[in-house]
């Protein structure tokens, strides 16, 4: 008896270990990312998202995404913003930029919480490519190639998930290497 309950609680003690490894959200920008955190908590301790953390603040949108969600954010790297021409992140931090910001970064922004299994599951509904209307009102499209999710913005650019499935209490990140942009 004893050794039967030994090892039920030793099986108990590996599969809860399993489970929680396989639970465990992926670094991003050399810090954890913790699920029981919203999308602010957590993306103010990524060293890769200095510059969108700055512009989050800059468009006052902190509260918003530290609100209930549910959201998905396709969170552009500090490269992402460093690709755009020259001055563009200095001129959209400015105050009398902040309309223009605000549309910029709520067009990264979904009302949803979509994991790429989910994502991927749309795109195939859809045939090949989902529509997804943003926040902001930008329209995006959605495409996938094995595991790598691509999203084209509205200029036709497309970024690709290089992290995905990061959760947050109050909806998920995928990490980008481009900068979603309205069109004109």
């Amino acid at each position: 008896m004893k050794t039967t309950l030994r090892s039920i609680a030793a099986t108990a003690i590996l599969f809860s270990g399993v489970s929680l490894a396989l639970a465990a959200n992926p670094m991003v920008g050399g810090a954890e990312m913790y699920p029981d955190k919203n999308i602010v908590e957590n993306a103010v301790n990524s060293a890769d998202h200095t510059t969108l953390v700055a512009a989050v603040k800059a468009a006052g949108l902190v509260d918003t995404l530290s609100g209930e969600g549910p959201f998905t954010v396709f969170a552009p790297t500090n490269e992402a913003f460093a690709a755009l021409p020259e001055g563009t992140v200095d001129t959209l931090l400015k105050p009398e930029s902040k309309d223009q910001l605000t549309k910029v970064l709520t067009c990264h922004v979904v009302a949803a919480d979509a994991m790429s299994d989910a994502i991927r599951k749309m795109v195939d509904d859809d045939g090949g490519k989902h529509p997804v209307k943003t926040v902001g009102g930008c329209m995006l499209n959605v495409t996938y190639k094995g595991d790598q999710i691509m999203i084209e913005d509205e200029t036709g650019a497309i970024a690709h998930v290089t992290i995905a499935d990061v959760d947050q209490s109050n909806g998920v990140i995928h990490v980008i290497d481009k900068v979603l942009l309205p069109k004109g």
